[in-house]
């Protein structure tokens, strides 16, 4: 199967600098799984997460972020895809997993329901759907995303997602070599003005924006280091249940978004926000 996301991905290293955002202190190993156009196997996936597991100790690895998807095939029991990342879960990495970006998908006359992808299908890991923050730091205005994949799974019939998190429009870092991303989508580039006084006009050379599900995990996975820096001996259920527990669980019943001349109505409900929306705090 062919695995889709939205970043791009390096050899196996070891990256010095911390990860000065979300969590702070955090060391980012990456592995490389997907090609320049954010493409890639299930071969080339299993094995970076196979090499993760090899590599736990050596680097501390915690957290295992999956920022890509394809279609469910079958029984999550029998997808080797899922049972890598069971694989990692039972090793002791807490490993959270895009929903997939198929929320506006109708062609089976579900209205988006059941297109979760794998391996966010699997019930171990923390499977992440995506919230719109409206551009302000405050809660209270922030909605479900229309593309946001919904659950059950596909096959197994498993509530999810699990949380959401914030994923739309979410300017970040470019990665080194990304330039597949930016002559693709130049109109995403922010302004350096967007994160410094001044230079109004002049485009960032380091950062670019993007919206998905692929946006939100790494937001739920830079929460789980968080809990895991105050607490190391939590184990991956630990953190899953911390995590859903305490979500932000007050939604209205339902949002209508218009979006190029169609509207979309998102219910707030299992299947679309899981436990609720991650709150740190």
């Amino acid at each position: 199967g062919i695995i889709a996301g939205n970043g791009q991905a390096s050899s196996c290293k070891k990256c010095d600098v911390p990860l000065r955002g979300l969590a702070p202190g955090v060391r980012i190993v990456n592995f490389h799984a997907l090609d320049q156009n954010g493409q890639g196997t299930d071969a080339s996936v299993i094995a970076a997460i196979l090499k993760a597991i090899q590599l736990k100790t050596t680097y501390n690895i915690q957290v295992l972020n999956l920022s890509l998807g394809r279609p469910v095939y079958e029984s999550y029991i029998q997808d080797p895809l899922c049972q890598a990342v069971e694989a990692a879960w039972q090793a002791g990495i807490v490993v959270v997993v895009a929903a997939g970006n198929d929320g506006r998908d109708n062609t089976a006359g579900t209205n988006g329901y059941g297109t979760i992808t794998a391996p966010g299908n699997d019930p171990y890991v923390i499977t992440v759907g995506a919230m719109n923050t409206m551009g302000t730091p405050d809660r209270g205005d922030d909605i479900m995303t229309t593309y946001s994949s919904k659950g059950p799974t596909p096959i197994d019939h498993i509530a999810k997602p699990d949380l959401v998190a914030p994923g739309n429009q979410v300017v970040s870092l470019m990665a080194s070599g990304g330039a597949t991303l930016v002559k693709a989508y130049p109109g995403n580039i922010p302004p350096v003005s967007f994160y410094q006084n001044g230079n109004s006009h002049q485009l960032s050379n380091a950062y670019f924006t993007l919206s998905g599900t692929s946006m939100a995990t790494p937001v739920v996975s830079a929460a789980a280091a968080l809990l895991l820096q105050q607490n190391p001996s939590l184990t991956p259920d630990q953190v899953k249940a911390r995590l859903m527990m305490t979500a932000y669980k007050v939604f209205p019943q339902t949002s209508t978004i218009v979006s190029n001349g169609q509207t979309f109505v998102v219910q707030y409900d299992v299947f679309t926000v899981g436990a609720g929306y991650l709150d740190i705090q």
